[in-house]
């Protein structure tokens, strides 16, 4: 505990620094930046009929754990004795402590930082080549003609252009960089794709379809984790009540469902209630295997207006996905810093918790004066 706490403080101190160094399309791990953010941006870059058709999606192999010692201590500013023991304090693991000769311990408070820090600086390497006039002066926005954007979240990046041949010359371009770091791409998490065909980003899907209109929906991957995660509480919860039950699905089933309630999910979002039935509906008739349907309905689920279907205990209701709004986040201004503009930032979180707000109570309406 007192290593984690000397940790967060030298954190407090690196953390001022790490903000105006980093990569302005860096997302993950800053105060006030989230994954729907980054979702955002890439929504701007890659909606319009004019934008780039090739991505780039790059993953980082194992980057907390293979960062190069000699780098970080070159080059994160703060003492370096103090940083050559966080960073070699090594791991327990059964009794017995291994030494770390490379990388930043997961989990540590300080880890996060170093890690964006040694990433921070692609966004320069690709600006010199791409968004530079003949003067070498940077302007994304008159130089821009390849339409090359770059978006981090931690070790996951896309990069967008509007041939496959410059993603491939940035492709090259990066791993050199990672190279000094000790860091090298996933050959079987990095490829290059056409919009069209569409990609994976942070649990969403994007892609354009034959109206070229960008599409954002919950990926295949991340449905089928969720699913996964219902159907194994539902299994190791086969004598539990059905109250503490409804309680355990509620914690998962709203954190999912608000993590993807900016993008178009209503769809998917009925197809989940409608597979929470059915494994719900499984689960009771295994309980009374030899009661009549009518029984079990009557037992387990509730009327309410116009849904009969309410899986409800004691004044405990089963959340169902397909009440969530979708609510748009808006777009920060990426030359805003937390350290000098913190009001700006505090002003936008309450400004979306009040959109989101006035949604779930619109919702809330709708529902009520169906059921009267």
């Amino acid at each position: 505990m007192y290593d984690r706490a000397m940790q967060a403080l030298f954190q407090m101190t690196l953390e001022p620094i790490a903000e105006m160094t980093a990569d302005k399309t860096s997302f993950g791990f800053r105060t006030y930046r989230s994954t729907h953010d980054a979702m955002e941006y890439t929504f701007k870059v890659l909606s319009q009929k004019t934008s780039a058709q090739w991505i780039l999606e790059g993953d980082i192999k194992s980057c907390f754990d293979d960062i190069n010692h000699d780098w970080i201590i070159k080059n994160i500013p703060m003492n370096k004795k103090t940083l050559t023991k966080f960073i070699k304090t090594g791991y327990l693991e059964k009794k017995t402590l291994y030494p770390t000769e490379t990388g930043v311990g997961q989990g540590s408070p300080i880890a996060p930082t170093i890690a964006n820090m040694t990433l921070d600086g692609i966004e320069d390497e690709i600006a010199k080549s791409y968004w530079s006039n003949k003067k070498g002066t940077i302007d994304k926005m008159r130089q821009n003609s390849q339409r090359v954007n770059y978006i981090r979240y931690c070790d996951d990046f896309v990069i967008t252009a509007n041939s496959k041949e410059i993603l491939e010359e940035i492709q090259n371009k990066i791993e050199f960089f990672l190279l000094e770091r000790g860091l090298i791409l996933s050959r079987e998490k990095t490829k290059i794709t056409h919009i069209k065909e569409g990609f994976d980003f942070l649990g969403w899907n994007f892609r354009k379809y034959d109206n070229n209109k960008l599409i954002i929906k919950p990926s295949k991957s991340s449905i089928n984790q969720i699913t996964n995660k219902i159907s194994t509480i539902i299994k190791i919860n086969k004598t539990t009540t059905q109250k503490e039950l409804i309680t355990k699905l509620n914690k998962t089933i709203r954190g999912w469902c608000n993590y993807h309630q900016p993008v178009c999910a209503k769809r998917t979002f009925t197809r989940l209630n409608n597979t929470i039935y059915n494994m719900l509906w499984k689960w009771a008739k295994r309980r009374h295997s030899n009661k009549s349907k009518k029984w079990i309905i009557s037992k387990y689920w509730e009327k309410k207006g116009n849904r009969n279907w309410n899986f409800e205990s004691e004044g405990k209701t089963l959340y169902n996905p397909s009440d969530t709004p979708i609510v748009r986040t808006s777009f920060p201004k990426l030359l805003k810093n937390i350290f000098i503009d913190k009001e700006y930032f505090l002003e936008r979180q309450n400004k979306q918790k009040k959109k989101r707000q006035i949604s779930y109570i619109k919702t809330t309406a709708a529902q009520l004066k169906l059921s009267y």
